[in-house]
């Protein structure tokens, strides 16, 4: 690679490429700008073949935009060395990631509104507008968590609602349920979008040093400060602090975040003057944080003033509607990373949904990620999934009893009890799940005497 095309590779959530001077133009670009000497046409995926690609191929080379795909990152390279293209897209299950000479951008948007993107990237360069990509993310609406039982949907609805506003969110729920997911929905679908998400982890950290880290500090404050040091608060200035497992925050410092919630404005390790800082705060925990007041553990103040939107994510084990939509997310995902596509047994997914996930979509996922680097070829099997999760048969749909031989109808009726139940009992949204009216559920419902 030559010294005018340089590619940085990072781990962050996946895989994030960044382009700097596109050999395709000899002058280089400012950063952060459109090329303006010629339209914008040629855009590349990366991914492997399969039905989600093709279809983003087709819409967009139906708009008149010339679509090439390279099955994965060393392939990119090499098509960069014999001349770059001007738009690359890096789908990933939740979002559409789009890189240009000098600039990364990266939103949930649908296919409508990804060929939007590239048109008005496109008369951007014809008008030599010189347009950040920045200002045309902020128009893009971050996808919806994956997801679609009834418990999930409504906490997703309120999220939506509370989203708008400055308002302090609570996120309760076990470890491993995703409130980090939760938290960073709401802060892309807030106006604080365009700035910074900062996360930490208050139980991973020492009390000194999650001070350190929080506040900052300055130089010669304590022992090994050899320079200054912004904290959290003040990188996340503008943006959003999302303070994970607030709950085992020590209570000294519970008192100097109150402060910071009440006054906005921190004050440094070593520090006399405040610095105002303007920023939302969003926690999560997996303990009871009432039971921890009555325990004198954790500050009823500090609970208040972080409880004024309170979300609780259930257990996996509560919303086995969600099972088989994060399997597909997953699985997705799997694909990008390893290049292929992976399918997975009824068997297998029977066995999912019955096994009760104490480490919740975490477990899961990891669950997955094994089979499929123990997988052959692009079938999961039961065998390939971890033994805790095979140990049992899975429940009979059919009938507490054996049946042998059941008829349609008896199957029929079971299906639809289970999915009002994986529903809970919402028969508009159990309809959509069957795939049937509203009005010929009902009918069925009054056929096989279910209230």
């Amino acid at each position: 690679m030559g010294p005018d095309m340089r590619a940085r590779v990072i781990a962050d959530d996946g895989v994030r490429l960044y382009l700097r001077n596109s050999p395709r133009h000899p002058s280089a670009r400012p950063a952060g700008t459109i090329p303006n000497d010629a339209a914008m046409t040629e855009v590349l995926i990366i991914g492997p073949g399969c039905r989600s690609l093709e279809d983003l191929i087709a819409p967009l080379r139906a708009e008149g935009f010339e679509v090439r795909r390279v099955s994965g990152w060393e392939e990119l390279l090499n098509s960069l060395e014999e001349g770059g293209p001007d738009l690359v897209l890096y789908p990933t299950p939740s979002s559409i990631v789009l890189f240009g000479p000098a600039y990364h951008f990266e939103r949930a948007v649908g296919t409508d509104d990804l060929i939007a993107l590239c048109h008005q990237f496109r008369e951007s360069a014809r008008a030599g507008s010189g347009g950040r990509v920045e200002s045309a993310g902020r128009r893009a609406r971050p996808s919806r968590p994956v997801g679609r039982s009834r418990i999930f949907t409504e906490l997703l609805e309120v999220a939506e609602l509370v989203a708008p506003t400055d308002s302090t969110v609570l996120i309760t729920g076990e470890s491993g349920t995703g409130k980090d997911v939760i938290a960073r929905y709401i802060h892309n679908l807030s106006g604080r979008r365009d700035r910074a998400f900062v996360s930490i982890n208050c139980g991973a950290l020492p009390e000194n040093l999650l001070e350190s880290e929080l506040f900052g500090h300055l130089e010669g404050s304590f022992t090994g400060a050899v320079r200054d040091k912004d904290g959290l608060l003040l990188v996340a200035d503008g943006g959003t602090l999302f303070l994970d497992e607030v709950g085992e925050m020590a209570p000294p410092l519970q008192v100097k975040l109150l402060r910071v919630i009440q006054e906005r404005e921190v004050v440094p390790i070593g520090a006399t003057e405040p610095v105002p800082v303007d920023l939302r705060f969003i926690a999560a925990t997996n303990r009871d944080l009432e039971e921890a007041v009555r325990e004198g553990t954790f500050r009823a103040d500090l609970y208040y003033r972080l409880n004024v939107v309170s979300l609780h994510l259930p257990p996996l084990r509560e919303r086995v509607a969600d099972i088989r939509p994060l399997v597909e997310h997953f699985l997705n995902s799997l694909a990008v990373r390893h290049g292929k596509e992976f399918e997975i047994s009824e068997r297998a997914l029977s066995y999912l949904e019955r096994y009760h996930w104490p480490g919740n979509t975490r477990e899961l996922e990891n669950a997955l990620e094994r089979a499929s680097v123990l997988a052959p070829g692009n079938m999961i099997d039961l065998e390939l999934l971890p033994a805790r999760v095979r140990e049992g048969e899975p429940p009979r749909l059919v009938a507490e009893e054996e049946m042998v031989n059941p008829t349609l109808a008896v199957i029929e009726k079971a299906y639809i009890l289970w999915v009002l139940e994986s529903e809970g009992g919402n028969k508009t949204r159990a309809a959509e799940v069957l795939g049937i009216a509203p009005s010929t559920l009902y009918r069925k419902l009054e056929r096989y005497g279910i209230s």
